[in-house]
């Protein structure tokens, strides 16, 4: 008999619907340079975040990426004060002290004076990236690695090896990270350097993705059954051809270095090679599997709320709504409202994704 998967029944969101939402806001957040509209997505993000995140260890890998989109954007300011010209503004704030360059580098200059609008400018985009971080953020905190991986098609069953320390590394790090600050505080040591914290973080992280993938080597992930040598080009070729649509098609959307409807078409034709090759090459496949994770009505709604920000912005920047370029760096940012309703579907998440059963909820009083 068929299961069925209600709204309100505790269990995990399927991890690819976290993945396709986080994707969604990172598109609408490529749109534009807009400071109210980021804090916006970055604000949508968060609350999902906090609202739907599991008890796990990995499930604070949002604070880590939030950290590291600060970085982001204090490398991105720095480097444009120390790279800016004069011809970016007229606002000087500082001088810094000039280093003379060779002739062949007449077009660069390292230091001298700094303009309040250059730095607003590497501001701004620099928030622009570490908001798109901060979404991929979002995704690893709600989406268990191993569940994705588990649901990776048949298709692309040769690349698990790749897949598992690619999706499994960025957890893993969170994940080590708490455990040496624990470590730290038992012994008394409230304190540690970079060098002393960073280096056995990295290892360990690593080491747990590497034997992640040889566990699952070991137990036959991966495993194909005998198909037609014509029949396995005939799929590889049509993956890789779908791949690189679905790239051609995103990057082009993202940049604006094709027409929309081209981007579009693109996209589109990608979306059904790599569709239709992974459907076939799921005849491969000779293991199954235990409790499949569902895609039920929660997880349209989710993918739905994302797909809705990102084609939302998509829209206004092709219409050319105003707020999402600014006119200049020192103008006072602009709150458009289409753009503003679309963001804020990207909340139905919190709502329309189900509830978790939280540890310490099963431990009796």
């Amino acid at each position: 008999m068929r299961a069925v998967h209600h709204l309100n029944l505790p269990r995990a969101l399927h991890p690819g619907a976290w993945w396709l939402w986080a994707l969604g806001l990172a598109v609408a957040a490529s749109r534009t340079r807009n400071p109210v509209l980021l804090i916006l997505i970055l604000a949508v993000a968060g609350f999902v975040v906090s609202t739907r995140r599991s008890d796990d260890p990995w499930a604070n890998s949002f604070v880590a990426f939030l950290k590291l989109g600060l970085v982001v954007i204090g490398i991105r300011v720095v480097l444009q004060a120390l790279l800016s010209t004069r011809s970016q503004g007229n606002t000087v704030l500082f001088t810094l002290p000039q280093i003379p360059l060779p002739d062949w580098a007449s077009g660069v200059k390292l230091g001298g004076e700094v303009t309040a609008e250059a730095l607003v400018t590497a501001l701004y985009d620099g928030g622009q990236l570490a908001v798109m971080l901060c979404c991929i953020g979002a995704a690893n905190a709600l989406a268990s690695p191993r569940r994705l991986l588990k649901s990776l098609p048949g298709a692309l069953y040769e690349m698990g090896v790749a897949c598992v320390v690619a999706l499994t590394f960025a957890p893993q790090l969170v994940t080590d990270a708490r455990r040496i600050r624990a470590a730290r505080r038992l012994r008394g040591r409230t304190r540690g350097s970079f060098r002393t914290t960073a280096m056995p973080v990295l290892e360990g992280a690593l080491d747990r993705s590497v034997e992640l993938a040889a566990a699952m080597d070991s137990r036959g992930y991966g495993r194909t059954a005998h198909v037609p040598r014509r029949q396995r080009r005939i799929t590889s070729a049509a993956v890789l051809l779908g791949l690189l649509g679905i790239m051609l098609g995103v990057y082009s959307l993202l940049t604006d270095a094709m027409a929309v409807p081209v981007a579009a078409t693109a996209l589109l034709v990608g979306v059904l090679l790599a569709t239709g090759a992974m459907a076939i090459g799921r005849q491969r496949v000779t293991r199954s599997r235990y409790r499949p994770d569902p895609w039920a009505l929660p997880e349209w709604l989710v993918v739905a709320s994302g797909a809705a920000a990102a084609a939302t912005m998509i829209a206004a920047a092709a219409a050319g709504v105003d707020g999402l370029v600014l006119a200049g760096p020192l103008v006072v940012p602009p709150v458009p409202v289409l753009p503003v309703v679309g963001l804020l579907l990207g909340l139905a998440p919190a709502v329309a994704a189900p509830p978790l059963v939280r540890r310490r909820e099963l431990v009796p009083a």
